[in-house]
């Protein structure tokens, strides 16, 4: 702000998973190149025009924005994204070298005239950051559109299985190059692990995740097989060992909120029995709620049978019969797409739960249900 430099911020959602993750990362390094190598082609620097060439003079003016990539969680939360710590861990890529949305005023910078703002992996800013809106110059996301956006806004809305497939399709679109071997491999492993190593039975692959995975192998043929890149992401996603219920709940979380309230909706990675399981189970439910404001919450669990196919089931609670009974009956009356629920006994009257037969219905898919109940 002191200098009216002006930054450009690709965000994530909230959840700030592997795919938000890598998607910001990777497109605010591209965005990054593709103007520096303009700006250093412009003036002869690149390209192989020249031989042993100097970096530009100092006195050359530089590129007008600073891309940064911001990842929407605190910084303390990062520990909780096993597989997106794991990820950057195995390319190298460091902690310290990363900017958390608790590390950067993005109102201030917005007050200031100072910033454009690409949002991937959503499309709708929370209540909080209403007035970021008008800072909004490009959007790309799998989801359905649940809003429109301002005509100057560039939007790429397709439903693909990882945005990280998006991104992968603008780069290659972009200068021949840029792509380098970490980038690839962020985006192959997590468009991987969005599409369950591209199974057709998952739900999720579409034909142009796999055209993108096989982009991102015939430039790169040293990147690790398909099978053992998929096997040890979903490890480290799915290793909960010494995370507190707190910080489950938290570590893959979405919020939706309406005039009136505010309901959590967590992926939890493990089967519903061993959630319900842990001591204290109730009272921890009731403490994260009410520190946070939340009128309830449903947790969509995951987990995978010895044929290594998801099974999902299902938690709704709240104090309040109200809430809690309308949540039940949107999703037990949902058909776009039916979760084909079946109750389940539950130990506590403030908590119903459910096995979900739909196991192709996750929580991108019953999310735009929640917003409808609210």
């Amino acid at each position: 702000v002191r200098r009216q430099r002006e930054i450009h911020v690709v965000m994530g959602n909230e959840a700030c998973d592997l795919d938000s993750t890598v998607s910001a990362l990777a497109l605010a390094y591209f965005l990054a190149k593709v103007r520096l190598t303009r700006w250093f082609g412009d003036k002869g620097w690149l390209g192989g025009r020249l031989t042993g060439c100097h970096p530009p003079p100092q006195t050359s003016p530089a590129p007008s924005a600073a891309f940064v990539p911001v990842l929407n969680i605190p910084r303390a939360d990062f520990a909780l994204r096993t597989e997106t710590t794991f990820l950057l861990r195995e390319q190298g890529i460091p902690a310290a070298s990363l900017v958390f949305r608790d590390e950067i005023d993005l109102g201030g910078l917005h007050r200031a005239g100072l910033l454009s703002l690409t949002l991937v992996d959503h499309h709708v800013l929370p209540g909080a950051d209403t007035a970021l809106e008008e800072a909004v110059v490009e959007v790309l996301d799998h989801r359905p559109l649940e809003r429109d956006r301002a005509p100057g806004c560039r939007l790429t809305a397709e439903p693909v299985g990882s945005c990280a497939t998006l991104v992968t399709e603008r780069i290659a679109q972009g200068p021949p190059g840029v792509l380098d071997r970490p980038t690839a491999a962020l985006l192959h492993g997590t468009i991987l692990l969005d599409c369950v190593n591209l199974s057709p039975a998952a739900g999720k692959v579409t034909p142009r995740d796999v055209a993108c995975v096989s982009l991102l192998e015939a430039r790169f043929p040293e990147l690790p097989a398909r099978d053992a890149v998929f096997k040890a992401l979903q490890a480290a996603k799915f290793d909960v060992s010494g995370l507190t219920t707190e910080q489950m709940l938290r570590k893959d979380l979405k919020v939706l909120s309406s005039d009136e309230l505010v309901l959590a909706v967590s992926a939890v990675y493990v089967d519903l029995e061993t959630f319900l399981c842990r001591p204290g189970l109730l009272p921890e439910l009731d403490a994260f709620c009410q520190a946070r404001g939340y009128a309830g919450l449903v947790a969509m669990t995951i987990a995978f049978n010895e044929r290594n196919e998801p099974f999902r089931q299902l938690a709704v609670y709240s104090r309040s019969e109200s809430l809690r009974g309308a949540v039940c009956r949107a999703l037990e009356e949902a058909t776009a797409p039916s979760l084909q629920l079946q109750p389940l006994p539950s130990p506590w009257s403030c908590l119903a739960t459910y096995t979900q037969g739909n196991a192709l219905a996750s929580r991108k898919k019953v999310l735009p249900v929640l917003r409808a109940a609210l």
